[in-house]
């Protein structure tokens, strides 16, 4: 479970559900994710939002028409932007298993110039960019992802990128580290400063 350094939101304890909250958890234990690593235990406090976020999030997690690949580069270059620890801590394994090389990866955390191998990694990084920099998709890149990706897929990508700011914003918000992500001593690894 995503647990909380920060005292803002008191432990979550299952037993003590109410019927809605025992909904969204039944939902998300029993489909694609099958754990509460992520957002979760924060939207837990307001049950109708957990449940429209968690089924938002399947879709852009698993349904999106990207490949695994794409997505997750798009989940770790919103994760780079937001600083959000626990985003970051989770997908990056997922990233790396789904063929984002990890060089490509660390270029993205540390905000260095990405070089890339693959030219559809450049274009999910260059869309995702754009929006998050000038809260605008240029017509020249908007025109590329089309042609590549088709309008359907497209929109799935804003979509995408809005749920998993929308993500990193609650993790932060709420302080919140993923499930495994301290280290010894209780000590936090950390990709990003905070």
């Amino acid at each position: 479970m995503t647990q909380s350094q920060n005292p803002r939101l008191p432990a979550f304890d299952a037993g003590e559900a109410s019927p809605e909250q025992k909904a969204v958890l039944d939902e998300i234990l029993s489909g694609p994710r099958g754990n509460l690593n992520g957002p979760f235990l924060g939207w837990i406090y307001s049950p109708e939002l957990a449940q429209h976020a968690q089924r938002l999030g399947a879709f852009c997690r698993y349904r999106t028409g990207l490949p695994l690949r794409l997505s997750e580069l798009a989940i770790l270059v919103t994760a780079a932007r937001w600083q959000a620890q626990a985003e970051w801590y989770i997908h990056y394994p997922i990233a790396l298993e789904a063929g984002v090389p990890a060089a490509l990866a660390e270029q993205i955390r540390t905000g260095a110039e990405p070089q890339f191998d693959e030219p559809d990694d450049a274009l999910i990084y260059a869309f995702a960019t754009e929006l998050y920099d000038a809260k605008r998709v240029s017509d020249a890149t908007y025109a590329r992802a089309i042609e590549r990706f088709g309008r359907e897929v497209t929109v799935n990508l804003v979509g995408l990128l809005g749920y998993y700011a929308l993500v990193a914003m609650t993790l932060n918000v709420f302080g919140m580290r993923a499930q495994g992500q301290q280290g010894q001593q209780g000590q936090d690894t950390l990709p990003f400063p905070e």
